[in-house]
């Protein structure tokens, strides 16, 4: 009967510490993001740029498998866990200030030290329904972005964050997934998710300036103040349609 009566809190231990914010893999994260509403202000951008600069970060000679690990040519500085559910195509981590940022197949964004293979962090990025069903798709596709002390950074799993550089804590997060590079002006984000939508996202708060249905998913550009889809061009700070 004492064994028993063991057995059953071991159990019941195991299954308490199971909960939706332990970590696959070790370090300091971020709560998963739960919040599943979309704030639209129907507003125009205000003080949109004629263009901006392209974004550029530092070499970055790691290389990145489909089984979530990131190499320094024979050298594995991160190792990840490995899933059958995630999307084919070459991934690239980005490099800023001696660190390597990746999106893994699993919903999670990692920075890590490759002179150690330490973990800095790790915050995940996907909606929490989205991990029920046991065979949802959360891969971070999109490429990230760096910009004054933050990581934007949005994937398959419905949910594009700011992320805290130093702590790797979500400032903010919105119920939007997307596939593709995005546009950021200074001021504003502007984003096409996985429902054929081009955004146009506040950067202090992801409240959505406005939404524009397109044609077919792309990745935008931007050009004299517009935004570039395909073969549709929007205006930047309204998001009116100039040509189809």
């Amino acid at each position: 009967m004492q064994k028993k009566i063991f057995f059953l809190i071991g159990i019941t231990m195991a299954i308490s510490a199971c909960d939706k914010h332990d970590p696959i893999l070790p370090g300091v994260r971020s709560s998963i993001f739960e919040t599943d509403s979309i704030n639209i202000l129907n507003t125009p951008v205000p003080n949109a740029p004629e263009n901006i600069a392209p974004v550029e970060y530092d070499d970055c000679p790691y290389v990145q498998k489909s089984d979530n690990t990131l190499w320094d040519g024979e050298r594995k500085i991160f190792s990840g866990f490995a899933t059958g559910n995630y999307v084919s195509g070459t991934r690239q981590p980005i490099c800023n200030g001696g660190y390597v940022y990746a999106g893994l197949s699993t919903g999670e964004f990692v920075k890590v030290n490759p002179r150690n293979r330490q973990i800095v962090w790790i915050a995940d990025v996907y909606r929490q329904s989205n991990m029920t069903g046991g065979a949802s798709v959360v891969d971070i596709v999109a490429p990230a972005q760096i910009y004054k002390n933050y990581v934007y950074v949005g994937g398959l799993g419905d949910a594009f964050c700011k992320i805290s550089d130093k702590t790797g804590n979500s400032a903010w997060c919105t119920d939007i997934g997307t596939a593709h590079p995005f546009i950021i002006t200074g001021e504003t984000i502007y984003l096409v998710d996985t429902n054929n939508h081009l955004n146009a996202l506040r950067m202090r708060d992801g409240a959505i300036y406005w939404r524009m249905a397109i044609k077919k998913s792309r990745a935008p550009e931007y050009r004299n103040k517009t935004i570039v889809v395909g073969s549709e061009v929007f205006n930047a700070e309204t998001g009116e349609l100039i040509k189809k």
